[in-house]
């Protein structure tokens, strides 16, 4: 495969963008959220409209890394099979998409929280409600399609690694299996049936986005 080694250098910083802005985006949000009612969601926002800011503002830049991140894996690996490689970008455009969709959800509920806390943080009012459906109904629900997009996505991309023979075997096999036990936890989410059992699957991925971003930068393709 002749690619030239700036183009994979990119695709593998492309890869720890994403993750990076992934874990900040989210650990963000969950610094403010918190873990109590939509009231005190609320509550915490309004405390926190700086952070509230930065994380969704990390979100979008990351929902135009995973676009960008799609087309270098398609000049990548589009040559091992071009309707595959074409499905896999869809995915991944769908997943960017998806993302900065979801981000409505909490740019919509910054002024929400500031209007309810300067009401008095009412009890049983229309603030919860329209609360709950930002958060819960449009920026949780977009997380969790845009990452069935991703694993649907992944799935598809480390199988053309994988046959392409561009990194060691090895690494196309963690993530090919990785990326099918991510899915289960992210299946389950989406039909409400979440469990810590099955979240764990969820934990051998993380190590593996990081490993194939640092040799892609490092070594590029066999």
């Amino acid at each position: 495969m002749n690619l030239d080694m700036n183009t994979i250098r990119l695709l593998g910083s492309a890869q720890l963008f994403v993750i990076f802005a992934s874990l900040v985006s989210e650990q963000l949000l969950k610094s403010i959220i918190g873990s109590g009612s939509i009231s005190d969601i609320l509550v915490n926002i309004s405390n926190h409209l700086t952070r509230m800011r930065i994380s969704n503002l990390v979100a979008l830049l990351n929902s135009l890394g995973i676009v960008i991140l799609g087309v270098l894996f398609y000049i990548a690996l589009n040559e091992e099979s071009k309707i595959i490689a074409m499905v896999a970008l869809g995915c991944f455009i769908a997943e960017g998409i998806t993302l900065a969709v979801s981000k409505i959800g909490t740019f919509a509920i910054i002024p929400l929280s500031q209007d309810f806390v300067a009401a008095g943080s009412p009890e049983s009012s229309h603030f919860q409600s329209l609360g709950d459906f930002l958060y819960n109904g449009v920026d949780r629900r977009g997380y969790d399609i845009h990452m069935l997009f991703f694993c649907v996505g992944g799935m598809l991309w480390y199988y053309l690694l994988y046959v392409s023979k561009s990194i060691p075997p090895t690494i196309s096999i963690w993530g090919l299996v990785a990326v099918c036990l991510l899915t289960i936890p992210t299946l389950l989410t989406l039909t409400d049936r979440e469990f810590l059992p099955a979240m764990l699957l969820a934990l051998p991925y993380a190590p593996f986005e990081f490993v194939l971003g640092i040799w892609l930068i490092v070594k590029g393709f066999n």
